[in-house]
Protein backbone atom coordinates (compact mmCIF):
# COMPACT_ATOMS: atom_id res chain seq x y z
CA UNK A 1 0.00 0.00 0.00
CA UNK A 2 1.55 3.35 -1.16
CA UNK A 3 1.46 5.82 1.60
CA UNK A 4 1.13 9.65 0.79
CA UNK A 5 3.53 11.94 3.15
CA UNK A 6 1.71 15.13 4.44
CA UNK A 7 2.06 18.08 2.22
CA UNK A 8 5.02 20.33 3.64
CA UNK A 9 3.50 23.27 5.99
CA UNK A 10 -0.14 21.68 6.46
CA UNK A 11 -1.56 22.56 9.18
CA UNK A 12 -3.96 19.23 9.57
CA UNK A 13 -0.95 17.29 9.35
CA UNK A 14 -1.72 14.31 12.03
CA UNK A 15 -5.76 15.24 12.29
CA UNK A 16 -7.43 12.25 11.97
CA UNK A 17 -10.51 14.00 11.50
CA UNK A 18 -9.24 15.14 8.11
CA UNK A 19 -6.86 12.59 7.35
CA UNK A 20 -8.03 10.65 4.77
CA UNK A 21 -8.99 13.96 2.46
CA UNK A 22 -7.00 14.59 -0.29
CA UNK A 23 -4.23 17.09 -0.51
CA UNK A 24 -6.39 19.99 -2.01
CA UNK A 25 -9.67 19.33 0.03
CA UNK A 26 -7.55 19.81 3.40
CA UNK A 27 -5.97 23.14 1.92
CA UNK A 28 -9.78 24.37 0.90
CA UNK A 29 -10.34 23.60 4.84
CA UNK A 30 -7.51 25.20 5.76
CA UNK A 31 -8.36 28.35 4.03
CA UNK A 32 -11.80 28.41 5.61
CA UNK A 33 -10.15 28.13 8.80
CA UNK A 34 -10.00 31.52 10.91
CA UNK A 35 -6.33 30.87 13.21
CA UNK A 36 -6.60 31.95 17.06
CA UNK A 37 -4.58 32.46 19.92
CA UNK A 38 -5.29 31.78 23.80
CA UNK A 39 -3.29 32.75 26.49
CA UNK A 40 -2.70 30.64 29.18
CA UNK A 41 -5.82 30.85 31.29
CA UNK A 42 -8.11 32.05 28.78
CA UNK A 43 -11.37 30.46 28.00
CA UNK A 44 -11.81 29.52 24.56
CA UNK A 45 -16.05 29.03 25.28
CA UNK A 46 -18.37 28.16 27.92
CA UNK A 47 -21.36 25.94 29.14
CA UNK A 48 -23.86 27.04 27.18
CA UNK A 49 -22.52 28.79 24.64
CA UNK A 50 -23.45 28.64 21.06
CA UNK A 51 -21.49 25.75 19.24
CA UNK A 52 -20.28 27.70 16.57
CA UNK A 53 -16.81 26.29 15.31
CA UNK A 54 -14.76 23.58 15.48
CA UNK A 55 -11.78 24.30 16.99
CA UNK A 56 -8.14 22.22 16.28
CA UNK A 57 -5.45 22.73 18.12
CA UNK A 58 -2.05 23.42 17.24
CA UNK A 59 -0.10 23.68 19.92
CA UNK A 60 -1.05 23.92 23.77
CA UNK A 61 -2.91 22.31 26.03
CA UNK A 62 -6.67 22.90 26.56
CA UNK A 63 -8.82 21.63 29.70
CA UNK A 64 -12.39 20.83 28.59
CA UNK A 65 -14.65 20.79 32.35
CA UNK A 66 -17.85 20.92 33.54
CA UNK A 67 -19.14 23.87 36.35
CA UNK A 68 -21.39 22.46 39.12
CA UNK A 69 -23.67 25.07 40.46
CA UNK A 70 -21.41 25.19 43.57
CA UNK A 71 -19.30 26.45 41.85
CA UNK A 72 -17.05 23.73 41.72
CA UNK A 73 -15.42 22.85 38.18
CA UNK A 74 -14.87 18.43 37.13
CA UNK A 75 -11.90 18.13 33.93
CA UNK A 76 -13.34 15.72 31.90
CA UNK A 77 -10.27 15.93 29.54
CA UNK A 78 -7.23 17.48 28.45
CA UNK A 79 -6.73 18.15 24.80
CA UNK A 80 -3.37 18.43 22.98
CA UNK A 81 -2.39 18.90 19.54
CA UNK A 82 -3.33 17.19 16.89
CA UNK A 83 -7.04 16.81 18.52
CA UNK A 84 -9.76 19.05 18.22
CA UNK A 85 -12.63 20.15 20.53
CA UNK A 86 -16.14 21.30 19.99
CA UNK A 87 -17.76 18.93 17.22
CA UNK A 88 -20.49 17.26 19.24
CA UNK A 89 -22.58 20.79 19.57
CA UNK A 90 -21.35 20.91 15.70
CA UNK A 91 -22.87 18.00 14.72
CA UNK A 92 -26.48 18.30 16.76
CA UNK A 93 -26.46 22.45 16.39
CA UNK A 94 -27.01 22.78 20.30
CA UNK A 95 -24.81 24.81 22.72
CA UNK A 96 -21.54 23.58 23.81
CA UNK A 97 -21.74 20.94 26.86
CA UNK A 98 -18.90 21.94 28.45
CA UNK A 99 -16.38 24.94 28.41
CA UNK A 100 -12.76 24.55 27.75
CA UNK A 101 -9.83 27.05 29.01
CA UNK A 102 -6.68 26.89 28.23
CA UNK A 103 -4.26 25.90 30.37
CA UNK A 104 -1.06 26.86 28.37
CA UNK A 105 -0.66 29.21 25.38
CA UNK A 106 -2.62 27.71 22.65
CA UNK A 107 -2.40 28.55 18.88
CA UNK A 108 -5.48 26.86 16.98
CA UNK A 109 -7.73 26.75 13.74
CA UNK A 110 -11.88 27.52 13.92
CA UNK A 111 -13.57 26.17 11.11
CA UNK A 112 -17.33 27.89 11.20
CA UNK A 113 -20.49 25.38 11.24
CA UNK A 114 -21.81 25.95 7.93
CA UNK A 115 -17.87 25.30 7.11
CA UNK A 116 -17.86 21.76 8.69
CA UNK A 117 -20.86 20.62 7.59
CA UNK A 118 -20.28 21.23 3.79
CA UNK A 119 -17.24 19.24 4.32
CA UNK A 120 -18.95 16.30 6.00
CA UNK A 121 -21.55 16.41 2.90
CA UNK A 122 -19.15 16.47 0.16
CA UNK A 123 -16.50 13.93 1.87
CA UNK A 124 -18.51 10.92 4.00
CA UNK A 125 -15.16 9.86 5.20
CA UNK A 126 -14.89 12.58 7.77
CA UNK A 127 -18.15 11.05 8.87
CA UNK A 128 -16.18 8.09 10.01
CA UNK A 129 -13.87 9.89 11.90
CA UNK A 130 -16.38 12.57 13.71
CA UNK A 131 -17.93 8.81 15.29
CA UNK A 132 -14.70 7.15 16.34
CA UNK A 133 -14.03 10.82 17.91
CA UNK A 134 -17.33 10.39 20.09
CA UNK A 135 -16.83 6.81 20.70
CA UNK A 136 -13.52 8.13 22.29
CA UNK A 137 -15.34 10.91 24.24
CA UNK A 138 -17.84 7.94 25.51
CA UNK A 139 -15.35 5.50 26.59
CA UNK A 140 -13.27 8.37 28.93
CA UNK A 141 -16.41 9.26 30.45
CA UNK A 142 -17.29 5.73 31.37
CA UNK A 143 -13.95 5.28 32.68
CA UNK A 144 -14.06 8.49 34.37
CA UNK A 145 -17.42 6.86 36.34
CA UNK A 146 -15.24 3.70 36.99
CA UNK A 147 -12.34 5.01 38.55
CA UNK A 148 -14.53 6.68 40.86
CA UNK A 149 -16.16 3.69 41.99
CA UNK A 150 -13.44 1.13 41.62
CA UNK A 151 -10.06 3.50 42.54
CA UNK A 152 -9.22 5.43 45.70
CA UNK A 153 -7.83 8.91 45.17
CA UNK A 154 -4.24 8.36 44.88
CA UNK A 155 -4.84 5.82 42.04
CA UNK A 156 -7.16 8.54 40.12
CA UNK A 157 -4.00 11.37 41.07
CA UNK A 158 -1.51 8.64 39.55
CA UNK A 159 -3.96 7.69 36.49
CA UNK A 160 -4.66 11.04 36.01
CA UNK A 161 -0.66 11.94 35.54
CA UNK A 162 -0.05 9.15 33.51
CA UNK A 163 -2.58 10.46 30.97
CA UNK A 164 -1.07 13.89 30.79
CA UNK A 165 2.20 12.16 30.79
CA UNK A 166 1.06 10.87 27.40
CA UNK A 167 2.94 8.67 24.94
CA UNK A 168 6.61 10.63 26.02
CA UNK A 169 9.45 8.22 26.36
CA UNK A 170 11.38 10.33 28.17
CA UNK A 171 13.16 9.47 31.35
CA UNK A 172 11.78 12.66 33.27
CA UNK A 173 8.51 14.11 32.22
CA UNK A 174 6.90 17.99 33.02
CA UNK A 175 3.60 18.55 33.30
CA UNK A 176 2.36 21.83 33.46
CA UNK A 177 -0.15 21.65 35.80
CA UNK A 178 -0.89 23.30 38.99
CA UNK A 179 -2.55 21.24 41.97
CA UNK A 180 -6.03 22.93 41.70
CA UNK A 181 -6.07 21.84 38.13
CA UNK A 182 -5.12 18.24 39.20
CA UNK A 183 -7.66 18.01 42.19
CA UNK A 184 -10.21 18.83 39.74
CA UNK A 185 -8.75 15.96 37.20
CA UNK A 186 -8.49 13.68 39.94
CA UNK A 187 -12.18 14.35 41.15
CA UNK A 188 -11.25 15.06 44.69
CA UNK A 189 -9.84 18.24 47.45
CA UNK A 190 -6.60 20.02 46.72
CA UNK A 191 -5.34 18.65 50.48
CA UNK A 192 -6.09 15.13 49.32
CA UNK A 193 -4.26 15.79 45.81
CA UNK A 194 -1.45 17.57 47.83
CA UNK A 195 -0.97 14.58 50.05
CA UNK A 196 -1.05 11.93 47.14
CA UNK A 197 1.31 14.03 45.41
CA UNK A 198 3.80 13.96 48.72
CA UNK A 199 3.14 10.35 48.43
CA UNK A 200 4.46 9.72 45.14
CA UNK A 201 7.43 12.37 46.03
CA UNK A 202 8.71 10.43 48.45
CA UNK A 203 8.64 7.29 47.17
CA UNK A 204 10.81 8.77 44.22
CA UNK A 205 7.57 8.65 41.49
CA UNK A 206 8.09 12.21 40.74
CA UNK A 207 9.12 15.28 41.87
CA UNK A 208 7.71 19.18 42.09
CA UNK A 209 8.79 22.07 40.54
CA UNK A 210 6.53 25.22 41.47
CA UNK A 211 3.83 25.27 39.65
CA UNK A 212 5.24 22.40 37.61
CA UNK A 213 5.18 18.43 38.55
CA UNK A 214 8.13 16.29 36.71
CA UNK A 215 7.07 12.52 36.54
CA UNK A 216 10.49 10.14 37.12
CA UNK A 217 8.49 6.83 37.14
CA UNK A 218 5.75 6.63 34.63
CA UNK A 219 6.39 2.39 35.29
CA UNK A 220 5.45 3.05 38.99
CA UNK A 221 2.01 5.74 38.23
CA UNK A 222 0.92 2.91 36.30
CA UNK A 223 0.90 0.41 38.69
CA UNK A 224 -0.28 2.81 41.59
CA UNK A 225 -2.88 3.02 39.08
CA UNK A 226 -3.87 -0.48 38.16
CA UNK A 227 -3.01 -0.09 34.61
CA UNK A 228 -1.97 -2.71 32.30
CA UNK A 229 2.57 -2.75 31.50
CA UNK A 230 2.80 -1.62 27.98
Amino acid sequence: MEMRLPEPGDALTGVEMFAGLEPEVRQRVIAAAVPRTYRKGQLLFVENDPGESLIVLRRGAVAVFRTAPTGERAVLTVIRPPDVLGEVSLLDASTRSASAEAIEDCSALALSRPAFMELVHSNPRILDAVMRSLGGLIRRLTEQNADHVFLDLPGRVAKTLVRLAGESQAPMITIELNQSQLAEMAGGSRQSVNQAIGSFASRGWLRTEGRRIVVTDVAALRRRAGMADR
